[in-house]
Formats: C-alpha cells, sequence, structure tokens
C-alpha cells in the first residue's frame, strides 16, 4: 500500500500544494512550524477521518477560510482509489472514496492503513494512562469497524451519562433514568475491553522478539492490560459506584479509565524505568504496530515518521530504517545532515517553507 500523492488545499497553513510521493522513502524538511507536519496530518486525516493530534476541524482549515479540501491517491494491489476529504468550519466533514460519499466513517477503513510515530509516541510509557489509552483506540479504530463504531457510541453515552449525574444531585428524581444509561454504558463498553484484551495479546506475540533485538537480547519485555472493570462484573461495579458518580459528577468504572503496563525483568518501565529503557520500550511497541497491521490487513502500512529520529541515538535510528525497508515511509525532520552522515538512502526530498514547497510545483491538476 502506497500514499501516491496529496494534494491540500487552504489546509492549515497550505493555501494549495500537491506532493507526488515515491514508493519508498521520502523525507520533507526544513525549520520548524513550516507545515511539515500538516503533511503528515493531512494523510491520516484522510486515513482514518480525523486528526493524529485530536483537533477538531475547524481547527485545521486555513486562517481566514471557511472551508478546506484534501484529496488523496492511495495504490492498494495495484488499484488507484482517491479519497476527498472537504473540511466545514460550522457544518459536519465530507468524505468521497471514488466519487462515492462516505456516511460513516467505518466505511473508510482499509482503504488506507496508516501507521504513524512521533515523538510524543517515545513518552508513551512515562506518560499517563490518556496517552496509552489513545495509542490503542487510533490503532483498534483502524484495524476493527465494530471498535470505532462502540468507542464512538461508548463516549456519546459517556458524556450524557455525566450530564445526567450532574442534574440528578440537583432534581434526584431523574434517578429512575440512569439504568437506561448504564445498561448502554455496558452494552458497548463490553465490546471495547474484550476487543482491547485481545488487542493485546495479539501486540505480546511479536513485541518480545523485537525489545531483544533492540536491546541486543539483554532485556525483555511485556504488555499488561490494566482495566478498569472486567466485563462480568460491568454492570454491577457501575451500579454500587452510583452515589459516589453522583457526588462526584463524573463516572468512575468503564473502560475509559483502562491503563497499559510495560514490564521488563519484573519491572514495571512506567516507574522505574530509565528514560532509555522506556523509549525502546515505545520503540518496540510502533514496530510490533507495523506487524499487526500487515498481518491484519494483509499488505504494509504507509510509514509517517514525524521528527522521530532526532530523538533516537543512531543504533536504535539503524535498527528502526532496517525494519522497515520495503515500506513507503514519509519522514519530516529539520534537516538532511542526518540521512547523509549515516548513509540513508532516499528516494524524494520536499523542503518545505511557510507552508510551500520551495522550488517545487505547486498547483498542479
Amino acid at each position: 500500500m502506497i500514499v501516491n500523492s496529496l494534494e491540500l488545499m487552504d489546509f492549515r497553513n497550505y493555501e494549495r500544494e500537491v506532493f507526488d510521493f515515491d514508493p519508498e522513502t521520502n523525507v520533507l524538511f526544513g525549520d520548524n512550524a513550516q507545515g511539515k507536519t500538516n503533511v503528515l496530518e493531512g494523510i491520516y486525516l484522510c486515513s482514518t477521518t480525523r486528526s493524529h493530534k485530536g483537533s477538531k476541524d475547524r481547527e485545521m482549515i486555513r486562517l481566514g477560510c471557511e472551508e478546506a479540501h484534501l484529496r488523496m491517491i492511495v495504490e492498494k494491489n495495484g488499484i488507484h482509489h482517491k479519497i476527498d476529504v472537504h473540511l466545514k468550519k460550522s457544518k459536519s466533514k465530507g468524505i468521497a472514496v471514488d466519487g462515492v460519499p462516505v456516511k460513516k466513517s467505518g466505511e473508510l477503513l482499509g482503504v488506507s492503513n496508516i501507521v504513524f510515530f512521533s515523538p510524543e509516541d517515545l513518552a508513551i510509557i512515562q506518560n499517563g494512562p490518556e496517552a496509552r489509552r489513545r495509542f490503542i483506540d487510533m490503532e483498534l479504530c483502524q484495524l476493527d469497524k465494530m471498535y470505532l463504531f462502540c468507542l464512538t457510541k461508548y463516549k456519546s453515552v459517556l458524556k450524557q451519562r455525566n450530564e445526567l449525574l450532574k442534574q440528578i444531585s440537583i432534581n434526584s428524581d431523574l434517578m429512575d433514568t440512569l439504568d437506561i444509561w448504564n445498561s448502554k454504558l455496558v452494552e458497548y463498553g463490553t465490546y471495547i475491553i474484550q476487543a482491547r484484551k485481545e488487542f493485546i495479546e495479539k501486540l505480546n506475540c511479536y513485541i518480545k522478539e523485537i525489545h531483544q533485538k533492540l536491546t541486543g537480547g539483554r532485556e525483555d519485555i511485556e504488555l499488561i492490560y490494566e482495566p478498569n472493570v472486567v466485563s462480568e462484573e460491568f454492570s454491577q461495579k457501575l451500579i454500587l459506584s452510583e452515589q459516589k458518580d453522583i457526588f462526584k459528577k463524573t463516572t468512575h468504572v468503564g473502560p475509559h479509565r483502562d491503563d497499559l503496563s510495560f514490564v521488563s525483568g519484573k519491572k514495571d518501565l512506567r516507574k522505574f524505568g530509565s528514560r532509555g529503557q522506556q523509549r525502546t520500550g515505545a520503540l518496540s511497541l510502533k514496530l510490533t504496530e507495523i506487524q499487526i497491521v500487515e498481518e491484519k490487513m494483509g499488505d504494509k502500512p504507509i510509514l509517517l515518521l514525524d521528527d522521530v529520529l532526532s530523538e533516537l541515538d543512531r543504533k536504535r535510528q539503524n535498527y528502526l530504517l532496517e525494519h522497515i525497508k520495503g515500506i513507503q515511509t514519509i519522514i519530516t525532520c529539520t534537516g538532511l545532515e542526518e540521512f547523509v552522515k549515516n548513509g540513508i538512502n532516499i528516494q524524494k526530498t520536499f523542503e518545505i517553507e511557510e507552508g510551500r514547497r520551495k522550488n517545487g510545483e505547486s498547483g498542479k491538476d
């Protein structure tokens, strides 16, 4: 699977620009805050319907504009597909695949599969539980349409239940309606819990070998899923927590409070791992993600590396670049010195300055 081209119109700091990518290694370089990451965000948006940053649609529209348009051509098994995304400030986004409107984001799954790797991912172990849940959700939403559906519904129900909890503190007669939202929360949450459990088990099938190679066989690693509640006890614990929920005006039980631990030599890397161990664990996790996507989708994913190489030492750089051979990779960085110094082959470069390709073609039809 590869991205052939990406066209951005009034997206972030781009007025209009077209990028034609090579099937192998592509590098976007230039000073900071010029728009390199915005290109990766555009690819991710066209693949998943959402920003990897969690940005709202209106935040991605160029300043002073009411709409933004993105068009991406992807190739899978020799077949080309055109993905169009239309962002609007005051309305829901419009999406079409090969000219056919897509009503649900799940219909886009499988057209283009992305693995996104940023410096924030290198801190996933030392950051809070929300970052680790977000990693799991981002991946499962690409691989499992039902997961995407249940997660979307769960978040909506959770928001409505929390709003009801605030109202109950004022009007206790509304207490009787809590059962409805409890039932829905358990319905969607049960699928989420089971899917996360199976996903972590699958990750563990690959990550140990990758991590041992990265550490020269000196360290092992295991991922342990830490659900806030198991499926069988979800309904009961939700009821037992009602008074606490009403008092605090928020829901304390459910997969929105799950976590994931990284254990090496019986040591929890979140609490006791060195910075180097945490980064190696995060790198192992992302490399494992590539294998999971390839196995599930039957094709290699498109890899987006956002200024990651500068955060890794030469050994980890070399391992990463060796591991991803044969995968279309789009990399952002400030300069090309590291590539030249390490003898890394680059098939295509794009110098970015203030939302434009410097000395490059733009506005192609």
